[in-house]
């Protein structure tokens, strides 16, 4: 009985052994199948953020590449807008521009650029008004920063030729157009824009009348020929007529061609010696301001 007894002790021992080991096993299979599961959760989970990451940063790239598309397209409006473009409808309002049903005020201003010019876009800022600078070649050789100034700040870059040399510029019809070419190219490279064109044209001396008039008709219909008008002016403010400018000299003669005008195109000169021009610049303004005038330049007509 005793060693039966043993034997059968025996066998429940080896039974329990192999149920506890076979326990012990499915314990350890279940906890490794909990941890792959969780593993698989937390991979699965890590995916879904990374794709949501990289969600975000491509939204975030689009929207930069939106933004920047944006700012391109604003930069090339403004761009465009400052290149004068001209159209039939441009001329017709050229051709009648003094027949304003508003009281109209065109500032241009002759021969430079120079150092009185930054005084003048100083002024000109200040008070918020846009001018007509028809700038001189060799003035534009000399100052290219400051015709890109004159650009970037919103005036209109018209031309007046290269030389201002009458027996040059006036030799011939052809050499006016070259003068004016010569010109606008410079222009292009101060400015940084190679499709620019004025298309306005301002002849040294005035179109009407003196020693070369003829050459200047023919001349004026050789630039309507390739697309470049070219304008006057019918008030001013004196300071190419004597050596001894003032103020008060200034003040009297725009005064005087001012009058009663609906529409004037104002002759003002922005050369070296024309200090007294850019001192004076404020008191014109508020003048014409006191009259009722509202300030344009040629983009208005040569858009």
């Amino acid at each position: 009985m005793p060693k039966g007894k043993n034997v059968y002790k025996m066998k429940w021992r080896r039974i329990d052994k192999r149920k506890i080991s076979l326990m012990l096993l499915i314990i350890v299979l279940l906890i490794l199948l909990i941890m792959v599961i969780i593993k698989n959760i937390n991979e699965m989970k890590e995916r879904e953020e990374s794709k949501k990451y990289e969600e975000y940063i491509i939204a975030l790239q689009k929207q930069e590449e939106e933004k920047r598309i944006k700012e391109e397209q604003e930069k090339e409006r403004i761009r465009q807008e400052r290149i004068p473009k001209l159209t039939d409808v441009g001329k017709e309002k050229m051709n009648n521009i003094y027949n304003s049903e508003t009281k109209t005020a065109y500032l241009t201003f002759d021969d430079g650029p120079s150092v009185n010019t930054e005084t003048i876009l100083e002024i000109l800022k200040k008070e918020k008004i846009p001018a007509t600078f028809f700038v001189l070649g060799t003035g534009v050789e000399a100052n290219p920063e400051l015709v890109k100034r004159i650009y970037e700040e919103g005036h209109y870059v018209a031309n007046h030729g290269y030389s201002h040399v009458y027996q040059t510029i006036y030799s011939s019809p052809e050499m006016v157009l070259e003068e004016f070419n010569r010109c606008n190219e410079l222009v292009r490279n101060a400015i940084g824009v190679p499709e620019y064109n004025s298309h306005l044209f301002r002849f040294p001396g005035g179109l009407v009348g003196g020693k070369y008039a003829e050459i200047k008709q023919q001349a004026k219909q050789l630039l309507n020929e390739n697309d470049i008008l070219n304008i006057d002016w019918n008030a001013l403010n004196g300071d190419a007529e004597t050596n001894n400018l003032s103020a008060e000299y200034e003040m009297s003669r725009l005064q005087e061609t001012v009058g009663e005008k609906k529409c004037i195109v104002v002759l003002m000169h922005d050369a070296y010696a024309k200090k007294v021009t850019a001192e004076t610049l404020p008191q014109m303004i508020n003048y014409l301001k006191e009259q009722g005038y509202e300030f344009k330049n040629f983009y208005e007509i040569i858009k």
